[in-house]
């Protein structure tokens, strides 16, 4: 096999690397959403404060817990807005490709 045949099976088979890449970021994407655990995570004098609410009976615990996830989510959110933007913006739409079928010269 010479070099530009080696070429054309790589681009050749880049649609089959691609599909196969897709179902692997989405097995990987579902198996991360099916494995996660909910997550109760606080620093230490929010803890001694939550723990003093929640012996004298108060539902601060859920709304403080609440307030955590909320600023967890916020940044990821914004880095997913500002890519889809990009992604909009940027993505190029009915462009052929061009590719001459010669020979390379590579000296």
């Amino acid at each position: 096999m010479n070099f530009c045949s080696q070429i054309r099976n790589i681009i050749g088979n880049f649609a089959l690397m691609k599909g196969i890449r897709i179902f692997l970021v989405s097995v990987a994407f579902g198996l991360m959403i099916l494995g996660s655990v909910g997550v109760k995570a606080q620093c230490a004098m929010c803890t001694t404060a939550v723990e003093s609410n929640n012996k004298s009976g108060s539902n601060a615990t859920h709304g403080l817990n609440n307030g955590i996830m909320y600023l967890l989510a916020a940044p990821y959110l914004a880095v997913a807005v500002v890519g889809y933007i990009w992604y909009k913006k940027y993505r190029r739409k009915n462009i052929e490709m061009n590719i001459p079928h010669e020979k390379l010269n590579l000296n």
